[in-house]
């Protein structure tokens, strides 16, 4: 790779499923020459969708890193999934990255996951460009897509190239070519070469009046930008390209705009214009402002690491793969350099940890070439021979130490009971699974020992589906799978006061306690419980009195609700005044009256139970709208909206999770395979009154 920084691109691919994100990335692998044939997602001949799984399907389940050269840039690339289940597979990829390509289809335009990956780039204060695919698709239309992204994603495109004719061959004017925008030139992608080959040439005549139409746009936006842009514009002098260029790429950086592209990533049309406009408009790690973290040892100091390979080496672990050979730990470094063979510190385990090995990242698999020596500031890379961190730990240097912000993950929604099927399976399935919660962050297992049942969590069915095959395909368990069931949380509806009593005889000794709790709601019901001390000073607590009963509300809160015993969420829990006796009012008595506390103030508001919502967007001919709307309500959806785009209807509604297990063969069967649908999480609601019931509450 480049030992020029400036010339480094770390980049992501972000998209909804299906829009061509994979195929983007094997064309880009093509063009640069980083491979020498072009790999289908049909096919399962893909670089980075190397899992059996992921060929099986055809979607990519795991995110994957490719390294290139395009001209003088060298580009760090990242491939994410689109279903929403591997939606942590993104999160963690933007967490690390400077810059973004957004893929979306030219036939369904802005979509559901579109909105979600968008909002998580937003999160991160990641730049990103966008490429419009498929425009080779029957119903292919760049402009309203363009027009989308506005309104829905609350962006600011502007258009940098404008599509030839749209849609495939058979068409009047079907797809062949670009017109460059900043160049004013028309280019031609030659099927032959596969795309390798471009012609240049001028802009038909018949498409002339279109093509200024759309400069006009691009200048205004670039006078927004540069003011020596505007006056040359006031002086009706010519722009140079380079000033425009320039402009694009402040505002890109900046993110009060993006550049939009568009193309056919599966015939080679418009794909090495993108990777100039990677080039040309995504930051390199020194056009990001310096990484902020805090002193581990004093955590209200905020301390700052510079892209610099001269600053203390710090570096953030954002993907494990785990391996017979010793665990591939992904990092991004930040400041400084890593060598092979040292000695680096973690903050968040408080342990020391050994880098063995340094590899470059081909797909999910060390480069079989690259293995290096040392590697600097604004890399990403594999490190063999950490033990104890994981994902979104810090590395660093154990005379600096830095610690950087974590990944935050979502909860899970679905849950399944598993057990081995005979005793000699139990202990290579604890270990699976083990395994498999380094791996994947939004996995959970948790092991019922009187029922012999591990319960596994995840983020759909999808995901649970995949656990599933990996243990007994990959690893050869034989496991017994019981039926998914929703993750409920649960909540309060009311106020409490209540006094929390400790007044017994405990090993011949008087025990006294009093502490008075306050339980109330929070508006946001994902929001985890907040524990308060109000307790006034003039109370003759201890220290350690105190902060025994503070914590006892802690745990108990964290331990989930007193009725299902489902997370607890969305409670504001306050302890305010307290009675002590002169003698047997310690730490011990404390904790039983703040356990009793909380008992009595989740009973007395009124305990509520909270099911998962998800927001299901469905596209679909307008002739089974009214089947697929009516299947909506029957699952006691509530349809928030139904926009035509093109020729399909879109339905957007908010349902439970519980009543959408198997609902993509539903809509694929209502609709003899012509609609399709996707979902993520919305929130959580209160559950109906016999769901409750059937968890004794009330």
């Amino acid at each position: 790779m480049s030992a020029d920084i400036s010339l480094l691109r770390n980049i992501g691919i972000i998209a909804h499923i299906d829009a061509g994100k994979t195929t983007v990335t094997e064309r880009m692998l093509f063009l640069s020459g980083a491979k020498h044939r072009v790999g289908r997602v049909d096919h399962g001949t893909t670089d980075t969708d190397d899992d059996p799984e992921e060929q099986e399907r055809g979607i990519t389940i795991f995110s994957a890193c490719v390294k290139f050269n395009w001209g003088k840039y060298a580009i760090n690339l990242l491939d994410t999934p689109g279903h929403v289940d591997f939606t942590a597979e993104v999160e963690r990829c933007l967490r690390v990255l400077d810059g973004a390509v957004v893929v979306f289809s030219a036939r369904e335009g802005v979509e559901a996951q579109s909105e979600t990956v968008w909002r998580q780039a937003d999160r991160y204060n990641v730049p990103r460009i966008v490429f419009v695919n498929k425009m080779d698709r029957e119903g292919a239309d760049f402009e309203s897509v363009f027009n989308d992204i506005g309104p829905r994603l609350n962006g600011r495109p502007v258009a940098v190239e404008l599509p030839v004719g749209q849609g495939p061959t058979h068409v009047n004017d079907p797809f062949r070519g670009v017109i460059d925008l900043v160049e004013m030139k028309f280019l031609e992608f030659d099927p032959e070469t596969e795309g390798k080959t471009v012609r240049e040439t001028d802009i038909p005549a018949e498409l002339m009046d279109d093509a200024l139409l759309w400069r006009e746009q691009l200048l205004e936006a670039v006078c927004e930008i540069s003011e020596d842009a505007m006056a040359l514009v006031m002086e009706d002098k010519e722009v140079p390209q380079d000033l425009i260029l320039s402009a694009l790429r402040k505002g890109c950086i900046d993110q009060t705009i993006q550049p939009v592209l568009c193309g056919s990533a599966l015939h080679g049309i418009g794909v090495q214009p993108l990777m100039t406009a990677v080039g040309n408009f995504l930051p390199s790690p020194l056009d990001r402002p310096p990484v902020e973290g805090f002193n581990p040892k004093k955590t209200d100091q905020t301390l700052t690491r510079a892209p610099d390979p001269k600053e203390p080496f710090s570096a953030l672990v954002f993907k494990i793969l785990p391996a017979k050979t010793g665990d591939n730990y992904w990092i991004r470094i930040y400041s400084g350099q890593l060598k092979q063979n040292t000695r680096v510190y973690c903050p968040n385990r408080d342990k020391k940890e050994n880098v063995a090995q340094l590899w470059q990242i081909h797909a999910s698999k060390k480069n079989r070439d690259g293995q290096t020596e040392s590697l600097a500031a604004g890399d990403i890379c594999c490190v063999i021979g950490p033990r104890f961190a994981i994902t979104g730990d810090t590395l660093c240097d154990s005379k600096e130490l830095i610690q950087l912000p974590s990944i935050s993950f979502a909860e899970t929604v679905l849950s399944m009971a598993i057990e081995p099927e005979n005793t000699s399976d139990r202990k290579k399935l604890e270990e699976t699974l083990e395994m498999l919660r380094r791996q994947d962050p939004t996995f959970r297992a948790v092991e019922n020992e009187e029922l012999g049942q591990t319960l596994i969590s995840g983020m759909g069915e999808l995901h649970l589906e995949v656990i599933q095959h990996r243990l007994t395909r990959d690893f050869g368990l034989n496991v017994k799978f019981y039926k998914p069931r929703v993750n409920y949380r649960e909540t309060i509806d009311g106020t409490a006061d209540v006094v929390g009593v400790c007044n017994r005889q405990m090993g011949g000794e008087q025990m006294f306690a009093r502490l008075s709790v306050r339980v109330s709601p929070l508006e946001d019901k994902t929001l985890p419980p907040q524990v308060f001390d109000r307790l006034p000073p003039d109370v003759p607590l201890s220290n350690e009195v105190r902060q025994a009963a503070i914590q006892e509300l802690r745990d108990r809160a964290e331990g989930g609700g007193t009725l299902a015993g489902f997370p607890l969420s969305a409670v504001k829990i306050e302890a305010y005044d307290a009675e002590i006796s002169e003698e047997g009012s310690d730490e011990v008595a404390f904790r039983i009256a703040a356990g009793d506390a909380f008992d009595k103030a989740l009973e007395q508001a009124g305990p509520v139970l909270l099911e998962p919502v998800m927001k299901v967007e469905v596209t679909t001919p307008e002739e089974y709208m009214g089947e697929l709307v009516g299947d909506l309500q029957q699952r006691r959806a509530v349809i928030a909206a139904t926009e035509t785009r093109g020729e399909m209807t879109v339905i957007t509604a908010h349902a439970p999770l519980k009543e959408l297990f198997g609902y993509s063969s539903a809509v694929r069967s209502l609709s003899q395979g012509r609609a399709g649908s996707s979902m993520e999480p919305l929130g959580y609601q209160p559950a109906p009154k016999g769901d409750a019931d059937a968890f004794h509450f009330g």
